[in-house]
């Protein structure tokens, strides 16, 4: 198969196995459609988009915990110091870059953004995109693949409770225990019962695993657009301009490139090897946009908000693919020359 020749070509190759390709643009599509019509996704009848969506939720972690392989997350125990990086990265490192900024957006008409941020801030790694972007790099694949998959699983029960720091202080509505009554029922035990399944079909759902992902995709495109249909509809963004949301993009970015720059600083602290360095970097600087929306279901008790809280995931996801992409690009191009001179 030929390779696209050029940086545009190439990037846009690149791009598209990380799975930035035509959700984005559908991801944009479905904001411009709630704009334009967005009773279809307030009324509840003949359907309500949203109960749908909440269903949806439960069958992909369903298919997410069928796809976890036991053996494969025992085996992947063996590297705990990149791990732990990994995790205090994504975890810990995420949510205190953005804790202290609170005292400069509470109480004014940016602390919903703020809230977004640090939403963002405590989800998990993404699965796909991460262990992609280590591949092409030249990175530690097997460790890549682990980490992906605890942050997942361990991001079901951190990010609710840094979430509950903030969302129980400014909402009356927002009851810890009933969260973490969805979440049991949404979340964890359709990844136990998936987990449990594997054996059985673990193999249909591999080979099945392009039309899976295409259903997640599709819910979370009817989550996007049912959130920001409850945000038009009551003008949530009326006091937000287009500056302000290019200051989040600006944001966001160099959140990305701080996290990066730090796990990179640790990976060399540590002695890690150049694969390992490599899977830290980019599996802690990541974050889940599956994750991100689908949890915003049962994390934010008014529909209304959710439109602006999930700005900044949608914003990250975006931007974390395209610097990605180029850094893994010139990673492996920088592993090639230096094969082919020995």
């Amino acid at each position: 198969m030929k390779k696209p020749v050029g940086l545009i070509p190439r990037l846009g190759a690149t791009a598209a196995r990380a799975g930035l390709d035509w959700f984005l643009f559908a991801l944009l599509g479905m904001i411009v459609l709630a704009y334009l019509w967005p009773q279809f996704g307030v009324d509840r009848e003949p359907v309500s988009l949203g109960d749908v969506a909440g269903y949806g939720v439960m069958l992909v972690f369903f298919f997410y915990g069928l796809r976890l392989s036991p053996d494969k997350l025992k085996s992947g125990l063996k590297s705990w110091r990149l791990h732990l990086v990994v995790q205090a990265s994504t975890f810990i490192l995420f949510p205190l870059l953005i804790l202290p900024l609170h005292v400069f957006f509470e109480g004014t008409s940016y602390e919903l953004l703020w809230l977004g941020t640090f939403y963002l801030a405590a989800l998990p790694s993404t699965v796909s995109s991460s262990v992609v972007m280590v591949s092409i790099a030249g990175g530690n694949i097997p460790a890549a693949i682990f980490n992906a998959s605890v942050s997942s699983l361990v991001g079901v029960l951190i990010t609710p409770l840094w979430m509950g720091l903030f969302l129980s202080a400014s909402s009356e509505s927002f009851d810890m225990g009933s969260v973490m009554g969805k979440l049991v029922l949404q979340v964890i035990v359709p990844v136990a019962l998936g987990i449990v399944l594997h054996k059985y079909l673990g193999a249909f759902a591999e080979q099945h695993k392009k039309r899976m992902r295409y259903f997640d995709q599709v819910i979370i495109l009817s989550i996007v657009y049912t959130s920001f249909c409850d945000s038009f509809a009551r003008n949530m963004f009326s006091s937000f301009s287009a500056t302000d949301i290019v200051l989040l993009g600006v944001a966001v970015l160099a959140l990305f490139f701080l996290v990066y720059g730090i796990t990179s600083v640790f990976s060399r602290l540590l002695g890690f090897s150049s694969a390992d360095t490599i899977t830290t970097v980019f599996c802690g600087s990541k974050k889940s946009l599956v994750h991100g929306t689908v949890m915003s279901k049962v994390l934010f008790p008014d529909a209304n908000m959710v439109g602006i809280v999930l700005l900044p995931i949608m914003m990250y996801h975006a931007l974390q693919l395209l610097i990605a992409s180029v850094i893994a690009q010139a990673k492996a191009r920088k592993t090639d020359l230096v094969g082919a001179n020995k």
